[in-house]
């Protein structure tokens, strides 16, 4: 049995920055603009670029507000990414698996309430296991029961050891009083959400958003910051300045230069590299992807072309780490890498070597220096998100990498939402993105969630959004990998484990569905001199970037304001 306690909490233009001003002044008379104290004022953290802001508390919906994900809903369970350590009780209490691994015996904290005073009970927990967003096709849950008030007790078809992360780390516990009554989860906005976790919604509006405490939070008494507000700004630039003049106190983003924000002594920062940033492909014509990007010797064509050593140090001015093929996190995860000759991805560019598997496909370069087949030239678009400045330079130098070895892609900025709805309905070629990498020391879950396909109920067809908890965006089904996935799930043997895993090493480092980049330099700004009770080197409880799902509310209830 896992038993776990609760941390004990440690002490751009004119006109835009005309609104955002407005934005971090106009709080609430509480706030006393920035000659008051911290415990004065909220503490202001930036909500990512996806502006104007829209009310959307909903964790299922792909454009729901990071403020929902942690201080608002919850799992039962926390879980740090940074280290492999056990988790820690939010809404659980404890839990245990039986013999076969079939069944998950879960105890539920007694006396919870949700945000509107109703009781959270074990009732709760069984009906947000059985709820359909938390549920698909394919999940392998064959029934959630409360056998009293504080037990909840979960029955899967097969052994479930591996996905301990997806089910207790991940499932977002709702209120029956309200969900029960929700059909449409997809297109609920979820405007006045009821959470466990410890904020509630106050104001929303096309700038930010105020999230204050939770008067019936499980250790409301505890909670030293009281009022949080998320601030859009949809651009790094303008988000950097801020940081610098001290109107924001927290946020995720790549500064290339961080002295600039942290030379006046009340920011620090933090590097902690753990997300793989790669290049979707919509790779799957079968399901409807269009484009040159679907032929998998184009893929494996760009894949030897880009020159990993020279984006990190030119667009991440060397701060991300080496990317494994095999996805996962070295040095945590090399016991799970089966053939060392996929440690890691080639940091330099091979562009003869692209040349060959092209010709070897039927392409021929043409007077223009560009690769064709069938009369039609070798051309791609490359999308990265307008305001994400590494991505953004990471992207271009694709571009010139792709050309020396004679491929044609056509580099563009969208806006954040244009960005999610194609990768969502799989309607591009080429995106430079981030992928979300492993939260245990295990790379189970980015297979089944980014790889899996049909047999595992990971992808869809183009036109269609992929499963809710799923991020098979590049729409690859191998059923190979399905098949490794499906027994990888069940089986609680390490080297058994791993021998699942050398086969869907083998598939995807050749189908290259995404094509691998780097670690992403995962960069944090934190107000050190007005909040104490930060993630440190010394102390890296959580993933601290601003925009972590869970780890955000985790951390919120460590944080002290100074005096």
């Amino acid at each position: 049995m896992i038993r776990t306690k609760t941390r004990k909490i440690a002490l751009t233009t004119a006109a835009g920055a005309s609104v955002l001003a407005m934005a971090l002044t106009g709080c609430s008379p509480a706030d006393a603009g920035d000659s008051g104290e911290a415990n004065e004022r909220p503490l202001r953290v930036w909500a990512g670029s996806q502006t104007p802001i829209t009310a959307n508390y909903n964790p299922f919906a792909p454009t729901v507000l990071h403020g929902a994900l942690g201080p608002i809903y919850e799992p039962l369970f926390f879980f740090n990414k940074t280290a492999d350590t056990e988790p820690v009780g939010l809404i659980g209490e404890s839990y245990e698996y039986n013999e076969d691994g079939t069944q998950i015996t879960i105890k539920v904290k007694s006396g919870l309430k949700w945000s509107d005073g109703e009781p959270l009970t074990a009732e709760d927990v069984a009906f947000s296991f059985n709820y359909e967003a938390n549920n698909p096709t394919g999940n392998g849950l064959t029934s959630a029961e409360a056998t009293d008030d504080t037990t909840v007790v979960l029955t899967y078809a097969s052994a479930q050891y591996t996905t301990e992360f997806q089910r207790l780390g991940s499932t977002y516990i709702l209120p029956a009083h309200i969900w029960s009554e929700v059909d449409d989860f997809a297109n609920f906005a979820n405007e006045e959400p009821v959470g466990s976790g410890p904020y509630v919604v106050k104001t929303t509006n096309s700038e930010s958003y105020m999230l204050v405490a939770n008067e019936n939070f499980r250790d409301a008494d505890e909670l030293g910051v009281k009022t949080v507000q998320y601030v859009g700004v949809d651009n790094n630039q303008t988000a950097q300045d801020l940081l610098a003049a001290g109107k924001l106190d927290w946020a995720g983003m790549f500064i290339p230069n961080p002295d600039s924000v942290t030379s006046s002594g009340k920011i620090e920062w933090l590097n902690t590299p753990q997300d793989p940033v790669v290049l979707y492909t919509c790779s799957n014509a079968d399901l409807g992807c269009a484009g040159a990007q679907t032929d998998v010797a184009v893929r494996q064509a760009l894949n030897v072309a880009v020159d990993r050593g020279t984006i990190k140090e030119k667009a991440f001015v060397g701060l991300t780490g080496d990317i494994s093929p095999t996805y996962a996190l070295l040095p945590r995860d090399e016991k799970w890498v089966a053939d060392p000759a996929n440690e890691l991805s080639p940091q330099e560019a091979d562009a003869a070597a692209a040349g060959e598997i092209l010709e070897a496909a039927g392409y021929a370069k043409g007077s223009d220096g560009f690769y064709a087949k069938d009369g039609k030239t070798l051309e791609l678009s490359l999308t990265s998100v307008d305001g994400w400045t590494d991505f953004n330079d990471a992207a271009k130098l694709i571009g010139e990498q792709a050309k020396a070895a004679g491929i044609k892609i056509n580099v563009s900025t969208v806006q954040w939402q244009e960005f999610s709805d194609a990768r969502q309905s799989g309607q591009y070629e080429l995106i430079v993105g981030g992928s979300i990498g492993t939260s245990v020391a295990d790379p189970f879950q980015i297979y089944r969630d980014w790889f899996g396909g049909e047999l595992v109920e990971s992808t869809s067809v183009v036109g269609e959004e992929v499963p809710p908890g799923r991020w098979n965006f590049s729409r690859y089904s191998n059923p190979i990998v399905d098949e490794a996935i499906l027994a990888a799930t069940s089986t609680n043997d390490e080297a058994a484990k791993q021998e699942l895993y050398g086969t869907i090493q083998e598939e995807i480092v050749n189908d290259v569905p995404y094509i691998p980049l780097v670690i992403n330099a995962t960069q944090t700004f934190y107000n050190s001199k007005d909040f104490t009770g930060w993630p440190t080197e010394d102390d890296l409880y959580a993933f601290p970037p601003s925009w972590g799902s869970i780890a955000t509310g985790y951390i919120l209830q460590q944080l002290e304001p100074v005096g």
